[in-house]
């Protein structure tokens, strides 16, 4: 077993408390307006998820860091990026939980220099660059990391759709197995992604997260 694979697996693990429960990124948007109503829908709109926002903006960034683009020019990037205020904010809460659990957990001089950024007020602090601090800290992967951090994004809004919607237990797991597909080719399409492609995420997409911040009744933060 490689050196890295348990310490990877507790960070990508559902039970570590970042707060992604408190998530759904835009799908309670269209479940209130009856277009996510099942596991087809939900499917449908996981997908687009992962091609569209997953890609170019957390995935990309993953990969952008893992090549040494600097951790002060990513978080930048990212918060500007970000368009909806509840997406940025959420990015920020999750990054800055996982950047206190790794300090505990998986110290290393980079996590300290990115928490050091952030208490100085030079860096917001965001859930992916968090997560390849740590990951590229341990030694895993490119590819394993990046494969890890899409598939954990992808189990934890599943998880919440099955609340929400609701969907079956079942029902949940279909959609995990064929979201197989869509994070593999998320993947080919990362590495093939320049620097100037963060951030280009479908108008639909963000136009559902800006309009969850004042939906009348609600379950999740964003």
């Amino acid at each position: 077993m490689s050196s890295y694979q348990l310490a990877l697996q507790q960070l990508v693990d559902s039970a570590l408390p970042t707060g992604a429960f408190a998530h759904s990124f835009g799908f309670e948007t269209y479940i209130d307006a009856g277009v996510v109503a099942d596991e087809a829908s939900f499917g449908g709109w996981l997908s687009a998820f992962v091609a569209q926002s997953l890609t170019y903006s957390d995935g990309l960034a993953v990969r952008l860091l893992y090549e040494g683009v600097g951790l002060g020019e990513l978080d930048s990037l990212l918060s500007a990026s970000l368009l909806p205020r509840q997406v940025r904010e959420a990015s920020v809460k999750m990054g800055s939980r996982l950047l206190e659990i790794g300090a505990e957990v998986f110290p290393s001089p980079a996590l300290e220099l990115y928490r050091d950024l952030v208490a100085t007020g030079r860096a917001a602090g965001h859930q992916p660059l968090a997560f390849a601090v740590v990951a590229r800290s341990l030694g895993v992967p490119l590819q394993e990391a990046l494969a890890a951090y899409l598939f954990a994004t992808v189990t934890s809004l599943t998880q919440n759709a099955v609340r929400a919607i609701p969907l079956g237990q079942n029902a949940g797991q279909r959609v995990l197995r064929t979201a197989h597909d869509d994070v593999a080719a998320a993947l080919d399409a990362i590495a093939d992604l320049t620097p100037d492609d963060l951030g280009a995420v479908s108008p639909g997409l963000e136009i559902s997260q800006m309009r969850h911040e004042r939906q009348r009744a609600r379950m999740f933060m964003s």
